[in-house]
């Protein structure tokens, strides 16, 4: 498996866990999330987002597919409340910098 898959599934399960340095440990210090309702620049901003801030803590993101390319991946996924229900799906392109998630890129509806 391809060590960006390993990374990017890591990032999903440190979101879900909380686990914020392992969060921390997977971006670079210039990471950047562009959502369709905001944008987040910076790894310290998103993990003060993700831990502070987010409507919603109780969420898990059970991925259905990852595609790879030489530019990135792209990872299909959904986003669930606690209970299962689905919140919305997503599409989120990842690009890489040195091994760590610099750029994500979500689409979701």
């Amino acid at each position: 498996m391809d060590d960006r898959v390993v990374t990017a599934r890591t990032y999903y399960q440190s979101l879900d866990d909380h686990d914020y340095e392992t969060l921390r440990s997977v971006l670079t210090s210039t990471f950047v999330h562009r959502r369709p309702d905001m944008t987040l620049d910076g790894r310290d901003r998103f993990i003060t987002f993700m831990r502070d801030e987010r409507p919603r803590t109780d969420t898990a993101h059970p991925i259905d597919a990852i595609y790879e390319s030489d530019a990135g991946l792209a990872v299909d996924g959904r986003l669930l409340a606690a209970d299962g229900e689905q919140i919305t799906a997503f599409v989120d392109v990842l690009r890489f910098d040195d091994g760590r998630i610099d750029r994500i890129r979500t689409y979701s509806g």
